[in-house]
């Protein structure tokens, strides 16, 4: 574990944090005595309102900046991407042409870095943090070493009638290997390592491991937490993709996680009384790291549909492209010819 040396925030985001115990993040690692190795991301996405998301294909090349004015960061993209874009406005996770992964979940004691006025640090607006780490990065190494030699600052707006955007990430690149990102007290603590396979929302993840060793110490084969709270999610990922055979082929490995992230995730249209922080799961993903397909599926939809990135031009003049989701029960299997020529979308700064 490192931790980098950060100043506490203040209330950097204006607006009160509903409860809201959102996204599980699972990845399937295939063993030595396999014959393909398999690299493969799920996730779910879980909210108590309608989040619209649609896919956006961006090709290296693409010039952009962390925020619209102040101390920021400018950058060109190496890479190309995939990514899921919520209310248009923001990115969720994605996955660029080298594999790498990259995820934002929901994390309620999530405590950002704040700059001071004047204070030369870059700032980072959270619409856009998952690309630049997607713009710029190949690998966990490399991003690990980033942030050894950077400090940077991160800023965002509410959303959802207030809510506050408190986030922690995950990535995991096509070696296997996954580095976390998490604001604890004011500090950017990461966890790297290929045993880091689950992640949920709160606690922090050194808790979260905490509350699984006493389940794993009880016994999965006996009893497993079963309600759709964020430790409970966490403790049936962890026993079950760690209970399911590695040495399988692509479509076997594909659905052993799937099945894994329909486990975890919150029916559709369950609530419970007096529990605003239950929230059913909308749309689960898988990004096959190796493969570079991205696998979505809508909880309303019968289908999942696919984005083959190497099927798609991704150099540097190659257009931006885009998956509008709002009729999404029509696709099914690779979606490539439903994409369309866009202009990109607008961050919410």
């Amino acid at each position: 574990m490192k931790i980098l040396p950060v100043l506490a925030a203040g209330a950097l985001l204006l607006g009160v944090a509903h409860e809201a115990e959102a996204c599980s993040r699972v990845v399937f690692l295939s063993d030595s005595t396999a014959k393909e190795n398999i690299v493969m991301v799920g996730r779910t996405l879980d909210w108590r309102t309608p989040i619209p998301t649609n896919l956006y294909v961006f090709p290296s090349g693409i010039s952009r900046q962390s925020m619209p004015e102040g101390p920021m960061l400018r950058w060109t993209s190496k890479y190309g991407s995939v990514v899921a874009v919520s209310y248009d406005e923001g990115v969720a996770e994605g996955m660029n042409d080298r594999g790498l992964v990259m995820n934002s979940l929901f994390c309620k004691t999530a405590i950002y870095r704040e700059a001071k006025p004047g204070e030369d640090i870059p700032v980072i607006s959270l619409s856009v943090i998952v690309q630049y780490f997607l713009d710029n990065f190949s690998s966990v190494a490399e991003v690990d070493q980033w942030l050894a030699a950077n400090e940077f600052a991160i800023a965002g707006q509410t959303f959802d009638g207030g809510t506050v955007s408190l986030l922690h990430f995950g990535l995991t690149d096509r070696s296997g290997e996954t580095l976390l990102m998490e604001f604890v007290d004011g500090k950017l603590t990461t966890y790297r390592g290929r045993d880091l396979t689950v992640l949920t929302n709160d606690p922090n993840y050194t808790d979260m491991k905490a509350i699984n060793k006493y389940w794993t110490n009880i016994g999965g084969n006996h009893m497993l937490p079963g309600t759709v709270s964020s430790p409970d999610r966490f403790v049936r990922a962890d026993f079950f993709i760690n209970h399911l055979p590695k040495d399988v082929g692509y479509n076997s490995a594909w659905s052993e996680l799937s099945s894994v992230m329909a486990n975890i995730s919150v029916p559709m249209g369950y609530e419970l009384p007096g529990s605003p922080n239950v929230s059913s799961t909308q749309w689960r993903s898988i990004s096959d790291a190796m493969g570079l397909k991205y696998y979505f599926k809508f909880a309303d939809s019968m289908s999942d549909f696919y984005i083959d990135l190497g099927e798609l031009l991704l150099k540097p003049g190659a257009p931006v492209l885009k998956l509008d989701t709002a009729d999404h029960s029509n696709y099914s299997g690779n979606v490539n010819n439903h994409l369309k020529k866009s202009d990109g979308f607008t961050p919410m700064w």
